[in-house]
């Protein structure tokens, strides 16, 4: 059984409510729970951590190491297109991840076209709202099988 983690950026908790035009309707509780159910039917455990603090965020990732995390599914939001920092903690700890977003980054505006994540991620899911997480779970998961 392999110890995951979902690991949401900024803005993230206001999910439900926050421009659904966006983002949906589905809060981040009920994608955590989507989540730690996919997590259980394939055997692992699934913990999740949001904050809109990039150092609680990198801290995250640092104890994530120390706890044998053995991948993340990480939606970086508003972070995606600003933080050198984060990408950072990612290499330092080595952990694969898959960079989710709930919409297209690349069908919105010029800025949010650029991700500091992407190139080092496992992959990246984008755009099929709250059901980017699930796939990006199931994509992390098929990751970690072949690398077994």
């Amino acid at each position: 059984m392999a110890q995951l983690l979902a690991l949401h950026g900024p803005n993230l908790d206001l999910l439900g409510s926050r421009e659904p035009g966006y983002y949906g309707h589905t809060t981040l509780a009920a994608i955590d729970a989507v989540l730690r159910g996919e997590a259980e039917r394939a055997g692992h455990a699934l913990s999740t951590f949001q904050s809109s603090a990039e150092h609680a965020l990198i801290e995250r990732i640092h104890a994530a190491r120390h706890e044998g995390v053995a991948g993340i599914v990480f939606n970086p939001a508003g972070y995606t297109h600003t933080s050198v920092a984060l990408r950072d903690a990612l290499l330092a700890v080595a952990i694969p991840f898959v960079e989710v977003h709930l919409s297209n980054p690349q069908a919105r505006e010029p800025f949010r076209r650029h991700s500091y994540f992407s190139d080092i991620a496992v992959g990246t899911v984008a755009g099929f709202g709250a059901e980017s997480y699930r796939l990006g779970l199931l994509g992390l998961l098929a990751h970690l099988a072949r690398a077994a």
